[in-house]
């Protein structure tokens, strides 16, 4: 069976991270690669992999541009076999009292309301087939206790979760699976411009004496994304380095 990966927030660290690890090997592997205004971050993987990744450059912040995104996707590539929803945003360091009420319900629509409307299109066709995979990335400030300051992030990642549990019941007897992964802080190049002391501070917290990388995260994703993980659906796997036992 030829897989097909839908991958929303493809140019991250991670989502590039991801895209090698499931085309490496994988020769009639395809995917459909999401990213905002900054497509040429894939071009090396187009290089590796030729005819396998194909950009869109699609505001999930806008919902006619998603809606015309998946009209798009629906006449012109294969049907996901897998939905992978990784939209990257910033912890917002800022007290509840200085709560900015525009830039929380913009990252509602990037993290949430974006995959309730994929999700609407692409799983019906996953139950047909009897086959799927869909995938979220929280944050283990979700398990434990979160940091101070970060209501709006820890609010719009939490509700992910309640997707997940929720599709995932519905859509068992189907044999679609529906999971998260929950990584501890993450260094990337989202965040090493400028070093912030939370990252740091995260970094001196953590049990293993370090953030995590995509290279800790990718793995545990791409196990959940498996034919092995069939029988493994609603679980949100913490990747932490010991930092969110509970």
């Amino acid at each position: 069976m030829a897989y097909t990966y839908l991958i929303t927030g493809a140019t991250s660290d991670v989502g590039r991270t991801l895209i090698d690890r499931l085309l490496t090997g994988a020769p009639d592997a395809l995917v459909l690669a999401q990213g905002c205004g900054d497509l040429d971050k894939l071009a090396s993987l187009c290089q590796r992999f030729p005819g396998q990744v194909r950009p869109y450059d699609v505001d999930l912040s806008d919902r006619a541009k998603v809606d015309t995104f998946m009209q798009l996707l629906e006449t012109s590539a294969p049907s996901p076999t897998h939905f992978i929803h990784l939209p990257a945003l910033p912890v917002v360091n800022t007290k509840f009292k200085a709560f900015d009420q525009t830039r929380f319900d913009k990252d509602l629509e990037i993290e949430v309301h974006s995959a309730i409307r994929i999700c609407r299109t692409i799983l019906p066709a996953m139950a047909r087939a009897k086959f799927g995979r869909v995938l979220f990335i929280q944050t283990s400030y979700t398990i434990g206790c979160p940091p101070k300051n970060t209501a709006a992030y820890v609010m719009a990642k939490s509700a992910i979760g309640g997707l997940v549990k929720s599709l995932a019941v519905e859509y068992a007897k189907f044999g679609v699976t529906v999971n998260c992964v929950a990584p501890s802080m993450m260094e990337t190049n989202f965040l090493k411009n400028p070093p912030d002391l939370i990252v740091q501070a995260a970094a001196a917290d953590n049990p293993m004496g370090r953030n995590a990388t995509p290279e800790d995260v990718v793995p545990a994703m791409a196990f959940l994304l498996s034919d092995e993980a069939g029988f493994i659906t609603g679980v949100t796997l913490p990747v932490t380095g010991g930092s969110a036992i509970v």
